[in-house]
């Protein structure tokens, strides 16, 4: 996406993160699942294995639930999209307040998400490859 107004398909993604960051930020589970590719890949700083599927990204994510996981809220800033065909590329900095076993904690993290449509249907996320942010504290 350029300086200029973004295209309708570079719009139709940033509107497919928007929602997807808006259902993680509300710990909506449903919603935000339901926007992954069955055979979706997830790459985490945090996990030490590649997650190769929605399911296990699922079972991941229940895991994290039982030790006291929740999503407090999420903040997307410097959002851009990059459409090629059928396939986009969203990057974007989040800040998210997580609870777990430990207490609150606020992470400062960089985003990168690869998405696919296909014929007709909605942009589904395809990767998702999240890293810590060093250069944000804030």
């Amino acid at each position: 996406m350029s300086d200029d107004k973004p295209t309708t398909d570079e719009q139709s993604v940033l509107d497919a993160a928007y929602a997807l960051t808006a259902a993680f930020g509300a710990h909506d589970t449903v919603t935000y699942f339901s926007m992954f590719a069955d055979n979706a890949t997830l790459v985490f700083h945090n996990v030490e294995r590649v997650l190769t599927s929605r399911a296990e990204y699922g079972a991941e994510w229940a895991t994290w639930e039982g030790d006291g996981f929740r999503v407090l809220s999420c903040r997307s800033r410097h959002g851009r999209a990059q459409v090629i065909g059928d396939v986009a590329v969203y990057t974007h900095r989040v800040t998210t307040e997580l609870q777990d076993g430990d207490g609150v904690a606020t992470s400062f993290e960089r985003e990168t998400i690869v998405f696919n449509r296909s014929a007709g249907g909605p942009w589904l996320v395809i990767h998702e490859h999240l890293s810590i942010d060093s250069f944000t504290t804030s």
